[in-house]
């Protein structure tokens, strides 16, 4: 990847302040993003400008909105903000549409509405910046699943000896 890089420096400009900007934001404050401004002062590419790779970020963009706004809808308000680090549990896990086709549809979503603004945009460095928000979903996945797992396997325990208590 750096050979990469270093050859070819027109890519991505690392001399943009709001591409640092970025990325930290992204690593450490994603609520905060300025992904699309950082964008404007990156250089564009030619791959990325051909007359088809508009279709496909308007694409990425439509269904990453829809896993995004979808599993919002199946949540409610309550499961998505507040839900489990607060033991507000749902009765069951959600397997419905979009959880049937991935366990964290806000986080690829997101990530496909990411990529989608790069292509718009034509821009390589908000297609590193893509990647760098997957990272950090899927390091926040390691921990956010395991957890999940647990506080429903220990409600279900909880029931199960309550009804022996009776």
């Amino acid at each position: 990847m750096s050979r990469i890089l270093s050859s070819n420096p027109s890519i991505i400009d690392f001399n943009q302040r709001s591409l640092y900007i970025s990325a930290l934001s992204i690593a450490f404050n994603p609520t905060f993003w300025k992904f699309e401004r950082a964008l404007r002062s990156q250089p564009t590419h030619p791959l990325l400008l051909q007359p088809m790779v508009p279709y496909a970020a308007y694409g990425l963009i439509a269904l990453g909105n829809l896993l995004v706004l979808s599993s919002t809808w199946a949540l409610g308000i309550t499961g998505t903000y507040l839900g489990d680090y607060f033991g507000i549990l749902m009765d069951e896990p959600v397997t419905s549409f979009p959880f049937n086709i991935t366990g964290a549809p806000m986080y690829y979503g997101s990530t496909m509405s990411f990529v989608g603004t790069a292509l718009l945009y034509g821009r390589p460095a908000g297609l590193m910046l893509a990647l760098e928000v997957l990272c950090v979903y899927l390091i926040a996945l390691g921990f956010e699943d395991p957890f999940t797992s647990e506080i429903y396997a220990k409600r279900e325990r909880e029931r199960r000896e309550g009804k022996k208590a009776k």
